[in-house]
């Protein structure tokens, strides 16, 4: 489904492919997932989407944030917001679908593939719209996680499927160890 001559975007959703890559037992080198989609065909942008806690002294995200920022990522990233449910559990919102279909669209007219690494099915109607203006898409998430993390309707409505977990190889680095406790 890659052709040499493609022009070709990527659109990470990062809490999303986050959390398929960690449901799947491995993490993602953002470095070999670059150079991966380079061979596959003229990389145009990489973009990044996640939603930063502005308000703590330190997100964890933050140096993953400014290694991908530095390494030719396009970082599209805006402030989470965080509230108490009606249960009293500290929640989180930073929703980033709406940054994300815009910068597609935008840049259909540039683009021949469009490889999108998220599974929710918000984003069909982006795809569909996409695909009506000439792009292929590509939807990058797992069936192999339980429950699946690729909606239905989005995996039927791309043109290509790509498991996350036959990537594994490809981009992947085994999770990092628990630091052992300093025994001095």
């Amino acid at each position: 489904m890659f052709y040499k001559d493609d022009r070709l975007a990527l659109f990470i959703d990062g809490s999303n492919l986050y959390a398929a890559a960690k449901s799947l037992g491995f993490d993602i080198d953002y470095k070999l997932l670059r150079q991966e989609f380079e061979r596959r065909g003229k990389l145009i942008r990489a973009y990044y989407y996640t939603a930063l806690l502005e308000n703590e002294d330190y997100s964890p995200i933050r140096p993953l944030v400014d290694w991908l920022h530095y390494n030719g990522f396009s970082m599209v990233t805006k402030a989470a917001r965080e509230y108490t449910d009606a249960l009293g559990r500290r929640k989180i919102k930073g929703n980033m679908d709406i940054e994300l279909a815009v910068n597609a669209m935008e840049l259909a007219p540039h683009l021949d593939h469009a490889v999108i690494f998220s599974g929710d099915g918000d984003f069909r109607p982006l795809v569909e719209s996409l695909q009506r203006q000439g792009v292929r898409v590509s939807i990058v998430s797992t069936t192999r996680s339980q429950p699946p993390m690729i909606a239905d309707e989005l995996r039927r409505q791309a043109d290509n499927f790509i498991e996350l977990d036959a990537l594994r190889d490809t981009i992947g680095r085994p999770p990092r160890e628990a630091a052992p406790a300093n025994s001095e």
